[in-house]
Protein backbone atom coordinates (compact mmCIF):
# COMPACT_ATOMS: atom_id res chain seq x y z
CA UNK A 1 0.00 0.00 0.00
CA UNK A 2 1.47 3.01 -0.87
CA UNK A 3 2.01 6.16 1.58
CA UNK A 4 -0.51 8.95 1.73
CA UNK A 5 0.04 12.02 -0.40
CA UNK A 6 1.12 14.85 2.45
CA UNK A 7 -1.50 17.17 2.79
CA UNK A 8 -2.02 20.52 4.24
CA UNK A 9 -3.62 21.31 7.59
CA UNK A 10 -4.02 24.69 8.90
CA UNK A 11 -3.77 26.09 12.34
CA UNK A 12 -6.99 25.03 13.48
CA UNK A 13 -6.75 21.76 12.93
CA UNK A 14 -3.02 21.71 14.98
CA UNK A 15 -5.03 22.98 17.89
CA UNK A 16 -7.25 21.05 17.88
CA UNK A 17 -5.05 17.79 17.30
CA UNK A 18 -1.83 18.65 19.54
CA UNK A 19 -2.38 21.70 21.23
CA UNK A 20 -4.00 19.68 24.30
CA UNK A 21 -1.32 17.36 25.77
CA UNK A 22 -1.89 15.62 28.50
CA UNK A 23 0.25 17.03 31.73
CA UNK A 24 1.57 15.00 34.71
CA UNK A 25 0.20 16.80 37.30
CA UNK A 26 -3.56 15.21 37.04
CA UNK A 27 -3.33 12.07 38.31
CA UNK A 28 -5.17 10.23 41.48
CA UNK A 29 -4.14 6.58 43.53
CA UNK A 30 -5.83 4.25 45.42
CA UNK A 31 -4.47 2.09 48.13
CA UNK A 32 -6.39 -0.67 49.88
CA UNK A 33 -4.56 -3.48 51.07
CA UNK A 34 -7.00 -7.02 51.41
CA UNK A 35 -9.14 -7.34 54.35
CA UNK A 36 -6.55 -9.46 56.93
CA UNK A 37 -3.72 -6.97 55.97
CA UNK A 38 -5.99 -4.16 56.75
CA UNK A 39 -7.43 -5.38 59.74
CA UNK A 40 -3.61 -5.93 61.25
CA UNK A 41 -2.39 -2.23 60.26
CA UNK A 42 -5.93 -0.60 61.83
CA UNK A 43 -5.65 -2.17 64.80
CA UNK A 44 -1.48 -1.97 65.13
CA UNK A 45 -1.28 1.34 63.99
CA UNK A 46 -4.31 3.55 62.77
CA UNK A 47 -7.79 3.81 64.23
CA UNK A 48 -9.18 5.13 60.99
CA UNK A 49 -8.76 4.70 57.32
CA UNK A 50 -5.75 6.36 55.85
CA UNK A 51 -6.83 5.62 51.85
CA UNK A 52 -7.68 9.42 51.87
CA UNK A 53 -4.24 10.54 53.04
CA UNK A 54 -2.25 8.57 50.79
CA UNK A 55 -4.06 9.32 47.65
CA UNK A 56 -3.75 13.23 48.59
CA UNK A 57 -0.41 13.10 49.17
CA UNK A 58 1.27 11.18 46.84
CA UNK A 59 3.85 13.64 45.20
CA UNK A 60 4.92 10.77 42.34
CA UNK A 61 3.90 7.86 40.95
CA UNK A 62 5.29 5.68 38.14
CA UNK A 63 2.80 4.61 35.46
CA UNK A 64 3.86 1.02 34.84
CA UNK A 65 5.10 -0.33 31.22
CA UNK A 66 5.52 -4.10 29.19
CA UNK A 67 7.39 -5.45 26.92
CA UNK A 68 7.45 -8.19 24.49
CA UNK A 69 9.97 -10.95 24.48
CA UNK A 70 10.51 -12.59 20.66
CA UNK A 71 11.83 -15.21 18.71
CA UNK A 72 14.29 -14.71 15.96
CA UNK A 73 13.66 -16.50 12.65
CA UNK A 74 16.99 -16.01 10.01
CA UNK A 75 16.07 -18.64 7.47
CA UNK A 76 12.67 -18.35 6.06
CA UNK A 77 13.86 -15.72 4.00
CA UNK A 78 17.10 -14.71 2.19
CA UNK A 79 19.10 -12.18 4.40
CA UNK A 80 15.54 -10.77 5.92
CA UNK A 81 15.39 -11.77 9.82
CA UNK A 82 11.97 -11.75 11.66
CA UNK A 83 10.69 -11.81 15.02
CA UNK A 84 7.57 -13.03 16.58
CA UNK A 85 6.30 -12.14 19.50
CA UNK A 86 5.58 -14.81 22.42
CA UNK A 87 5.35 -13.78 25.50
CA UNK A 88 4.44 -10.26 27.67
CA UNK A 89 6.57 -9.00 30.23
CA UNK A 90 5.39 -7.05 33.07
CA UNK A 91 7.64 -4.45 34.95
CA UNK A 92 8.64 -6.00 38.27
CA UNK A 93 7.61 -2.91 40.43
CA UNK A 94 5.90 0.63 40.82
CA UNK A 95 7.27 3.15 42.53
CA UNK A 96 5.14 5.74 44.72
CA UNK A 97 6.30 8.24 46.62
CA UNK A 98 4.45 10.68 49.72
CA UNK A 99 4.58 13.11 51.66
CA UNK A 100 4.73 12.40 55.05
CA UNK A 101 2.82 14.37 58.02
CA UNK A 102 3.61 15.56 61.19
CA UNK A 103 2.11 11.99 62.62
CA UNK A 104 4.50 9.97 60.16
CA UNK A 105 1.19 7.97 59.26
CA UNK A 106 2.47 7.18 55.96
CA UNK A 107 5.84 5.51 56.97
CA UNK A 108 3.92 3.57 60.01
CA UNK A 109 1.22 2.74 57.47
CA UNK A 110 3.59 1.02 54.96
CA UNK A 111 5.84 -0.18 57.64
CA UNK A 112 2.69 -2.16 59.28
CA UNK A 113 2.18 -3.70 55.89
CA UNK A 114 4.84 -4.74 55.91
CA UNK A 115 5.33 -6.36 59.11
CA UNK A 116 2.17 -8.37 58.57
CA UNK A 117 3.35 -9.79 55.51
CA UNK A 118 6.76 -10.93 57.21
CA UNK A 119 3.98 -11.99 60.12
CA UNK A 120 7.06 -10.82 62.92
CA UNK A 121 6.53 -10.85 66.32
CA UNK A 122 4.98 -7.45 67.80
CA UNK A 123 5.41 -8.40 71.24
CA UNK A 124 9.08 -9.17 71.97
CA UNK A 125 10.36 -7.09 68.89
CA UNK A 126 13.79 -6.05 70.50
CA UNK A 127 14.39 -9.87 71.46
CA UNK A 128 17.32 -11.11 70.22
CA UNK A 129 15.40 -14.31 69.61
CA UNK A 130 12.34 -12.53 67.59
CA UNK A 131 11.53 -14.65 64.35
CA UNK A 132 8.94 -14.21 61.72
CA UNK A 133 6.83 -16.25 59.52
CA UNK A 134 5.84 -15.40 56.12
CA UNK A 135 2.29 -15.39 55.56
CA UNK A 136 0.11 -16.92 52.55
CA UNK A 137 0.21 -14.24 49.47
CA UNK A 138 -3.84 -14.35 49.52
CA UNK A 139 -3.40 -12.81 53.12
CA UNK A 140 -1.25 -9.70 51.79
CA UNK A 141 -1.68 -9.31 48.16
CA UNK A 142 -4.13 -6.79 47.08
CA UNK A 143 -6.42 -6.39 43.96
CA UNK A 144 -7.26 -2.86 45.13
CA UNK A 145 -4.40 -0.92 43.89
CA UNK A 146 -4.44 1.70 40.71
CA UNK A 147 -3.50 4.93 39.03
CA UNK A 148 -6.38 6.72 37.25
CA UNK A 149 -4.49 9.42 35.08
CA UNK A 150 -6.90 12.48 33.75
CA UNK A 151 -7.07 16.06 32.76
CA UNK A 152 -8.48 19.22 33.42
CA UNK A 153 -11.78 18.74 31.43
CA UNK A 154 -12.14 15.08 32.88
CA UNK A 155 -15.57 14.59 31.44
CA UNK A 156 -18.16 11.56 32.54
CA UNK A 157 -19.20 8.31 31.25
CA UNK A 158 -17.47 7.20 27.95
CA UNK A 159 -16.46 10.52 27.31
CA UNK A 160 -14.28 10.89 30.46
CA UNK A 161 -10.79 11.75 29.46
CA UNK A 162 -8.45 8.82 31.83
CA UNK A 163 -6.29 6.42 31.96
CA UNK A 164 -6.53 3.78 34.53
CA UNK A 165 -3.94 1.02 35.19
CA UNK A 166 -5.23 -1.49 37.77
CA UNK A 167 -2.83 -3.98 39.37
CA UNK A 168 -3.01 -7.48 40.36
CA UNK A 169 -1.35 -8.84 43.06
CA UNK A 170 0.48 -5.82 44.56
CA UNK A 171 1.75 -5.35 47.81
CA UNK A 172 4.66 -3.37 49.32
CA UNK A 173 8.20 -4.58 48.43
CA UNK A 174 10.09 -2.03 49.90
CA UNK A 175 10.88 1.33 51.64
CA UNK A 176 12.98 3.57 50.84
CA UNK A 177 15.91 4.94 53.24
CA UNK A 178 14.98 8.61 53.95
CA UNK A 179 18.11 10.69 54.72
CA UNK A 180 17.65 13.61 57.68
CA UNK A 181 20.00 16.48 58.32
CA UNK A 182 20.54 19.64 60.10
CA UNK A 183 20.67 22.08 56.05
CA UNK A 184 17.56 23.46 55.32
CA UNK A 185 14.74 22.13 56.30
CA UNK A 186 12.69 19.94 53.02
CA UNK A 187 9.52 18.12 53.15
CA UNK A 188 9.99 14.93 53.93
CA UNK A 189 9.29 11.82 51.55
CA UNK A 190 8.79 7.94 51.99
CA UNK A 191 9.35 5.93 48.55
CA UNK A 192 7.81 2.56 48.41
CA UNK A 193 7.82 0.07 45.91
CA UNK A 194 5.16 -1.88 45.00
CA UNK A 195 5.52 -5.57 43.28
CA UNK A 196 3.11 -7.01 41.15
CA UNK A 197 1.75 -9.81 38.97
CA UNK A 198 0.66 -7.84 35.86
CA UNK A 199 -1.61 -4.87 35.51
CA UNK A 200 -4.33 -3.91 33.62
CA UNK A 201 -4.33 -0.69 31.22
CA UNK A 202 -6.87 2.08 29.62
CA UNK A 203 -10.62 2.69 30.40
CA UNK A 204 -11.67 -0.64 30.94
CA UNK A 205 -14.89 0.05 30.92
CA UNK A 206 -14.27 1.10 26.47
CA UNK A 207 -11.59 -1.67 26.20
CA UNK A 208 -13.69 -4.89 26.28
CA UNK A 209 -12.51 -7.63 23.90
CA UNK A 210 -15.89 -8.52 21.41
CA UNK A 211 -15.27 -12.10 22.98
CA UNK A 212 -12.69 -14.31 24.99
CA UNK A 213 -9.70 -15.91 22.60
CA UNK A 214 -10.71 -19.29 20.55
CA UNK A 215 -8.56 -21.58 19.89
CA UNK A 216 -9.54 -23.32 16.68
CA UNK A 217 -8.06 -26.84 15.72
CA UNK A 218 -5.69 -26.96 13.51
CA UNK A 219 -6.60 -28.16 10.23
CA UNK A 220 -5.28 -32.00 9.51
CA UNK A 221 -5.28 -32.76 13.15
CA UNK A 222 -8.03 -35.87 13.70
CA UNK A 223 -10.23 -35.47 16.30
CA UNK A 224 -9.90 -38.39 18.65
CA UNK A 225 -13.36 -38.58 19.67
CA UNK A 226 -14.75 -38.26 16.37
CA UNK A 227 -12.12 -39.95 14.20
CA UNK A 228 -12.81 -43.38 11.97
CA UNK A 229 -10.36 -46.05 13.36
CA UNK A 230 -8.54 -48.21 11.29
CA UNK A 231 -9.70 -52.33 11.34
CA UNK A 232 -6.40 -53.18 13.44
CA UNK A 233 -7.01 -50.28 16.10
CA UNK A 234 -10.57 -50.85 16.40
CA UNK A 235 -10.21 -54.65 16.95
CA UNK A 236 -7.41 -53.61 19.82
CA UNK A 237 -10.19 -50.98 21.32
CA UNK A 238 -13.00 -53.31 21.02
CA UNK A 239 -10.63 -56.46 22.59
CA UNK A 240 -9.60 -54.12 25.79
CA UNK A 241 -12.98 -52.48 26.50
CA UNK A 242 -14.62 -55.78 26.33
CA UNK A 243 -12.29 -57.03 28.50
CA UNK A 244 -12.59 -54.50 31.42
CA UNK A 245 -16.30 -54.80 30.47
CA UNK A 246 -16.51 -58.68 31.33
CA UNK A 247 -14.34 -58.51 34.51
CA UNK A 248 -16.78 -55.32 35.64
CA UNK A 249 -14.18 -52.63 35.62
CA UNK A 250 -17.06 -50.30 34.33
CA UNK A 251 -19.54 -48.96 36.20
CA UNK A 252 -23.69 -49.52 34.31
CA UNK A 253 -23.90 -46.90 32.48
CA UNK A 254 -26.97 -45.73 29.52
CA UNK A 255 -27.12 -44.35 26.90
CA UNK A 256 -30.32 -42.87 25.19
CA UNK A 257 -31.68 -45.44 24.16
CA UNK A 258 -28.35 -47.61 23.78
CA UNK A 259 -26.99 -49.78 26.62
CA UNK A 260 -23.39 -49.51 27.11
CA UNK A 261 -22.34 -53.11 26.11
CA UNK A 262 -23.82 -52.43 22.54
CA UNK A 263 -21.65 -49.93 21.58
CA UNK A 264 -18.93 -52.82 21.50
CA UNK A 265 -20.16 -55.20 19.04
CA UNK A 266 -18.91 -58.28 19.99
CA UNK A 267 -19.79 -60.29 17.15
CA UNK A 268 -17.88 -58.11 14.93
CA UNK A 269 -14.37 -57.10 16.76
CA UNK A 270 -13.07 -55.47 13.52
CA UNK A 271 -15.91 -53.07 12.75
CA UNK A 272 -15.16 -49.37 12.43
CA UNK A 273 -17.84 -47.53 14.95
CA UNK A 274 -20.20 -45.49 13.00
CA UNK A 275 -19.66 -41.09 13.14
CA UNK A 276 -23.22 -41.13 15.62
CA UNK A 277 -21.60 -44.03 17.72
CA UNK A 278 -18.34 -42.55 18.31
CA UNK A 279 -20.36 -38.46 19.03
CA UNK A 280 -22.52 -40.55 21.46
CA UNK A 281 -19.79 -42.74 23.18
CA UNK A 282 -17.56 -39.44 23.54
CA UNK A 283 -20.45 -37.09 24.79
CA UNK A 284 -21.47 -39.73 27.61
CA UNK A 285 -18.16 -40.07 28.38
CA UNK A 286 -17.44 -36.45 28.93
CA UNK A 287 -21.26 -36.47 30.67
CA UNK A 288 -19.66 -38.76 33.93
CA UNK A 289 -22.77 -41.69 32.39
CA UNK A 290 -19.75 -44.38 32.90
CA UNK A 291 -16.61 -44.51 34.73
CA UNK A 292 -13.63 -47.03 34.67
CA UNK A 293 -14.07 -48.60 38.72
Amino acid sequence: MAAPNPRVRDVAFLKTKIMQPALTSYYEIYIQPPEPARSFINKSAFPYDIADILTISCSEASLPGSQLTTLELNNDYTGVTQKHAYRKIYDNTSDFTFYVNHGYDQIRYFEAWMRYISGEQVANAENLNNFYRIRYPEKYKSASISIVKFERNLGTGKKANKMEYKFINAFPLSISSMPVSYDSSQLLKVSVAFSYDRYVAGNIALNQPDGEPYQATAAGVPNPFTQQFSPQTQATLNSTYLQNLNLGNYSAGTFTNTNFADIFDTSDPTRVFQQSELNQLSSQAFSGNFNLL
